[in-house]
């Protein structure tokens, strides 16, 4: 295979594995979008019209990645914790993953623009003064850039009252 096609075919691959599958009516008919003057039905034929190929519908857009590892364990820090809980939590293109609530965790990432010291306590939570300290980690890519979060709560009461659902897991 001479090296433009080898080019040609990887661009193929790696542009179809970065924009995703295609959607909207590219999909729903899809003999409509290769239609040509040879596969024209014959009343069509009869217009003086010249014979030209629909484009298929193209994705939006490339997206940045935004995939995280939620950990929870108990403990004061991290480097001394043995995680006993684990999630994932994709969010583009669409929210998916482990976590409980993916759509309203990424919803509520969206809305502080990934800042997750912006997550402050929910009004009208109730919790206990017990200590039993939880860390939460938090890594991966929010929008292309790296992810590196670690945050002690006071109990597991008091970390699932932050935000609505990113750290209820």
């Amino acid at each position: 295979m001479p090296n433009t096609a080898r080019w040609a075919a990887t661009l193929t691959l790696t542009a179809a594995a970065v924009c995703g599958p295609l959607g909207g009516s590219a999909l729903a008919n899809p003999a409509h979008a290769t239609q040509t003057a040879e596969t024209r039905p014959a009343t069509s034929q009869a217009h003086a019209t010249p014979a030209h190929a629909t484009p298929a519908l193209a994705p939006s857009g490339l997206y940045a990645p935004s995939a995280l590892v939620l950990t929870m364990g108990h403990g004061e820090t991290a480097a001394t914790v043995t995680p006993e809980r684990a999630v994932t939590l994709n969010c583009a293109p669409t929210p998916s993953g482990t976590h409980p609530a993916a759509y309203d965790a990424c919803a509520e990432l969206r809305a502080v623009n990934g800042d997750l010291d912006a997550l402050t306590l929910r009004d009208g939570a109730l919790c206990t003064r017990q200590f039993d300290p939880v860390v939460v980690t938090v890594e991966g890519v929010w929008r292309g850039k790296r992810v590196a979060y670690e945050r002690t709560f006071a109990n597991e009461c008091v970390k699932n009252s932050y935000g609505t659902s990113f750290f209820t897991f």
